[in-house]
């Protein structure tokens, strides 16, 4: 206990070894729903599910044990969402790019993150992209992964007349089981039931075996299945194409903006922002996040990023790096129970991108609506994902419109070179047919 609280410093935080406790096995029941998830998502690209099980797990954990020493703060990493989502539609199944080079994409982006953190450059130039942007863009994503998880629970189906339609119930029992599971869900939020996304899962997987949709393993607990199929997969071939580095970029820039932002609301629910609003450490943060990245593309999964759903351990109390450390070793006991995430069907996990995606779309509140300047381009962004398919396409839609709009009112002194170069940026992969 005393080594416990040296290296947390539980008391001057105002915690203790309790709180810490409940408040890491509060934040790994509200985020537990990635390990189902994300290797769900990720399998589809033709990469294994149960090797991303573990890697999704590893990662999740490597990065969490990162935060919780060098940065001492109650924040938990794993793959994120909406990364994950880019990385199988937008670019394996999308554009057609091997699994293997879009790991190459992640793991240079977890360099270039790891080196702009060293230098302080990441901290700085967070603070020039417009607020309604990103609010925009973090909503976009939000609507998109539930539009994914619509189409995962059979819910919304192709209709070649109008593209999309509602499926016919009428005997459709994983599409209604998703239905209840999402209402489950909702209420269980609604009460304030800690682990609400976890409790649905497991609710919805447990009713499906006796309809026959999901199977009963031949035991519950094992040895982890191998890593070999995706650790050190990673594939550079395209690294010197441009296609490439636009891929890159792209995971760059929606990680980069969603981890500050998370590390920020967080810290300020939970009182760690200092007088004058910042985050102390927040480099040390920052890099646990790129580290979590990089090693994360190594072991076969996608981008690696701070959770939002660490605020519900900080509401719970959680205060240093301790609640991290709870969560970690969660992640890690996780990986021995791979039989018994496997029996885990699509309308289990589909409920719980619907949920997540509206969770995330809640910031659009924040969005003020009395500038078009402002509102259109974060708007676009928010449409954009959804419709097109495509983060990335979203993500441009609000830069280069926002600088547009900008330029032709006559407010150009709004705006600033990075967000001039990032237009422009775009505007050439467009002239250039890269898209």
């Amino acid at each position: 206990m005393e080594w416990l609280e040296r290296t947390f410093k539980l008391s001057e935080r105002g915690t203790d070894f309790r709180t810490e406790l409940l408040a890491g096995l509060t934040t790994f029941m509200t985020m537990g729903y990635i390990i189902f998830v994300n290797p769900g998502i990720l399998s589809k690209t033709g990469m294994p599910f149960g090797p991303l099980m573990v890697a999704t797990c590893l990662s999740a954990a490597l990065a969490t044990i990162c935060m919780a020493f060098m940065a001492n703060y109650p924040f938990a990493l794993a793959p994120g969402m909406g990364l994950n989502a880019f990385f199988t539609f937008s670019v394996v199944l999308g554009m057609g790019v091997s699994w293997k080079v879009a790991l190459a994409a992640v793991f240079v982006e977890g360099i270039i993150f790891i080196l702009l953190t060293l230098t302080k450059i990441r901290e700085a130039v967070v603070n020039t992209i417009p607020v309604s942007l990103k609010l925009g863009i973090s909503a976009g994503i939000g609507l998109f992964i539930a539009f994914i998880g619509l189409q995962g629970a059979g819910i919304i189906v192709n209709n070649d007349a109008v593209l999309v339609q509602m499926t016919n119930f009428k005997g459709n029992m994983p599409a209604i089981l998703a239905i209840l599971g999402l209402f489950l869900m909702v209420v269980l939020e609604y009460f304030h039931v800690k682990g609400s996304v976890l409790w649905g899962i497991i609710a919805v997987t447990i009713v499906s075996i006796p309809l026959g949709i999901s199977k009963l393993p031949e035991g519950i607990v094992s040895m982890p299945p191998s890593l070999s199929p995706i650790f050190m997969q990673m594939d550079f071939s395209q690294i010197a194409q441009s296609s490439f580095w636009i891929i890159m970029f792209t995971f760059f820039f929606v990680d980069f903006f969603d981890t500050v932002g998370t590390l920020v609301g967080v810290a300020s629910r939970g009182g760690l922002l200092d007088s004058e609003g910042r985050l102390p450490k927040a480099r040390e943060a920052l890099l646990a996040d790129a580290i979590g990245t990089t090693a994360g593309a190594v072991m076969g999964t996608s981008t690696v990023t701070t959770f939002v759903e660490s605020a519900s351990g900080v509401e719970q109390g959680g205060r240093t790096g301790l609640t991290a450390l709870v969560v970690a070793v969660l992640f890690l006991l996780a990986t021995f129970f791979s039989p018994l995430v496997s029996i885990v069907p699509a309308c289990a996990t589909s409920p719980a991108l619907i949920l997540v995606g509206i969770y995330m779309m809640m910031g659009l509140k924040e969005l003020k609506m009395d500038d078009w300047t402002e509102t259109a381009p974060a708007m676009l962004a928010f449409f954009m994902m959804p419709f097109s398919y495509s983060i990335a396409v979203g993500i441009e839609a609000g830069i280069v419109s926002f600088v547009v709009l900008k330029l032709v009112t006559g407010k150009a002194r709004e705006l600033n070179v990075v967000m001039i170069c990032l237009a422009a940026l775009f505007v050439l992969a467009r002239v250039v047919g890269i898209h």
